[in-house]
């Protein structure tokens, strides 16, 4: 027999409204900036008749080869139709992070100090993760 009567906390609520408007946001913006790259509103960094040649590096030489800088430097670029994309991407990755802001005060205002803390160092390492201060990996 299935019990009916569960119900989803206030912040569970709030997390999962804030991450379904954000995932429609970001998937808007996925699709207006595709657009934009397959129309060639804006010039690409790498004309698409050059991609192939760039298939199959490793990720290293092909940011050497294409004169492009890793991590955030994307953003210099924004103005370039292939870097557009990224303006979605980012965003999606961020959604997140502002579900957690969203509820932090929820879990303090309910006394439920252990959630909140979670909460905030969650914020603060997927922060420090993106900002990309910490150099982790072979990349």
């Amino acid at each position: 027999m299935e019990n009916n009567n569960i119900k989803a906390s206030e912040e569970r609520l709030i997390y999962a409204d804030i991450l379904n408007k954000g995932m429609k946001i970001g998937l808007a913006i996925l699709i207006v900036t595709f657009i934009v790259y397959l129309t060639g509103i804006l010039n690409p960094h790498i004309p698409v008749k050059d991609l192939p040649k760039y298939w199959d590096m490793p990720v290293h030489e092909y940011l050497k080869a294409a004169n492009i800088k890793s991590g955030w430097s994307w953003i210099g670029k924004i103005g370039e139709g292939d870097f557009i994309n990224f303006i979605g991407i980012a965003f999606l990755a961020g959604v997140t992070i502002i579900c957690y802001i969203r509820i932090i005060p929820i879990y303090f205002r309910k006394n439920d100090r252990v959630y909140g803390i979670i909460a905030v160092l969650e914020v603060l390492v997927l922060a420090l993760a993106a900002s990309g201060l910490l150099k982790v990996g072979g990349h």
